[in-house]
């Protein structure tokens, strides 16, 4: 076994010594991640920063050699315990590898590192009348790297597509140090394996992704937000449908049931109405020419589907307004008890009054404070529940209402994460969730990638 101190040296003599932590006090904030339920009581022997690929090579092969535990690191938003450490070793955190290298307005592209925060990339993006979509809600500091290795999704899913629909290649070094480059820089690709949608989802358990060629899109010209309430779930619920069947397709579907409504407005007032069932934010977007077009239909679906108020943003004051409720959420939520806990789930959007209801009726048999939110358009739903850690009595009480949660979710024809990953909170549930034959060809897959079992070891399932 290695000791902490020649783990130390050795990756001192790789990086500079600057960028290698050992304190036990900086150890401890990279001990943790997003993820409140899930802690860990095992401090990564070293934290390290590389700015280079050849040092996150040579670590890897130090690592390789002697078995030690490695994990990449982003902002660690992540709210399934991805890159807790559970047996120390080495975190290799991306910081300093943050650079966007291409943004190419012919081809629509961008090559960036793996540190890169997705926000950014947006805004230098933008600045070529391009468009990257997807965003995580916490895109003010999430990473590319972190948002290939979750597959995160974020509320333009239902017309854009999530993470994996961007990906056309990526850099990749391999548990033993190697290098691995797949994909291409061109829309499309019939050559072989698409191994780079292997990485996407993987949360870094087959290999470090140190650079990734995204696709863009051309920036709709404009865009502009209603928000409509109900006095029913199933009318909410409903209403997505029968957009399809008009011809209106939002950028983004959201919704927030009465609970979130009624929080939302005591702590954060921003004009909410809390006397109705659930409420619906719809973003649309597209050519200057067309918005008033997409307006009036969107508002004549509504009102067909039962949408008692709406309330369409003038300008960008009032959007920003409308969406600030939604952000909101969260903050609010925990307001109500010390802690909160949110989930991630997801069905077919048929089933999404049924499982809002489920979830509902859950939490009332076990006593919980719960907050509704999703993205709608594509059948995920946000369970956001309040309640104290320090409590024994609720946490026993959540940890029964979440596998009635997942058994729910998976009765209903859907999975146990949309964009969140399994990390260690779900992974208990993934053979609930996967056939016998796919589980044994992941741990197989994993074991060609990773024969020592150094990536990220504990995550996703167990060896």
């Amino acid at each position: 076994m290695v000791t902490k101190s020649k783990i130390k040296a050795e990756l001192e003599s790789i990086l500079p010594k600057k960028n290698v932590l050992s304190a036990i006090e900086e150890c401890y904030v990279y001990s943790q991640d997003g993820t409140n339920d899930v802690q860990s009581d095992v401090l990564p022997d070293v934290v390290v920063f590389p700015e280079t690929i050849e040092e996150i090579q040579s670590i890897m092969r130090f690592a390789n050699e002697n078995r030690i535990p490695v994990v990449a690191r982003g902002a660690g938003t992540n709210l399934v315990g991805a890159c807790i450490p559970k047996r120390g070793g080495i975190i290799i955190n991306f910081t300093k590898m943050d650079n966007i290298l291409e943004i190419n307005k012919t081809n629509m592209t961008a090559k960036v590192q793996a540190g890169v925060v997705v926000g950014k990339l947006q805004e230098e993006v933008d600045k070529f009348g391009l468009f990257f979509p997807p965003d995580p809600s916490n895109l003010k500091v999430s990473t590319v790297g972190g948002a290939i290795a979750q597959s995160a999704g974020g509320p333009k899913t239902f017309k854009y597509g999530t993470t994996k629909d961007y990906v056309l290649g990526l850099k990749v070094v391999l548990a033993d140090g190697r290098i691995m480059e797949t994909g291409v820089n061109t829309i499309k690709n019939a050559t072989g394996y698409h191994l780079e949608q292997l990485f996407i989802g993987s949360e870094g358990t087959l290999g470090i992704v140190v650079e990734a060629t995204l696709k863009l899109i051309p920036k709709p010209e404009t865009t502009n937000v209603v928000m409509a309430y109900f006095d029913n779930v199933e009318d909410a619920t409903n209403s997505v449908t029968n957009m399809i069947d008009k011809n209106v397709y939002p950028s983004t579907i959201d919704f927030m049931n009465r609970n979130t409504i009624k929080t939302v407005e005591k702590f954060y007032p921003c004009g909410l109405l809390t006397d109705k069932e659930a409420a619906l934010i719809i973003e649309v977007d597209g050519l200057n020419i067309s918005m008033e077009t997409q307006i009036m239909r969107l508002e004549t679906v509504l009102r067909l589907s039962g949408a008692t108020d709406i309330v369409i943003a003038r300008n960008k004051e009032e959007q920003e307004k409308i969406w600030t409720g939604r952000r909101a959420s969260f903050g609010a939520t925990a307001k109500l008890r010390p802690d909160v806990l949110t989930n991630d789930m997801i069905v077919p959007r048929e089933n999404i009054s049924k499982l809002v209801s489920g979830i509902n009726e859950i939490a009332e048999k076990y006593r919980l404070i719960i907050s509704i939110v999703g993205h709608i358009g594509d059948g995920n739903i946000h369970p956001q529940i309040a309640l104290d850690l320090e409590n024994s009595a609720e946490v026993e009480n959540y940890e029964k209402a979440k596998k009635e949660f997942y058994a729910l979710t998976l009765d209903l024809g859907g999975t146990l994460s949309a964009e969140h990953g399994i990390g260690l909170e779900k992974k208990e549930f993934l053979a609930q969730a996967v056939s016998p034959e796919a589980l044994e060809y992941m741990k197989k897959i994993k074991m060609v990638f990773d024969p020592n079992n150094i990536l990220n070891p504990d995550k996703i399932f167990d060896l």
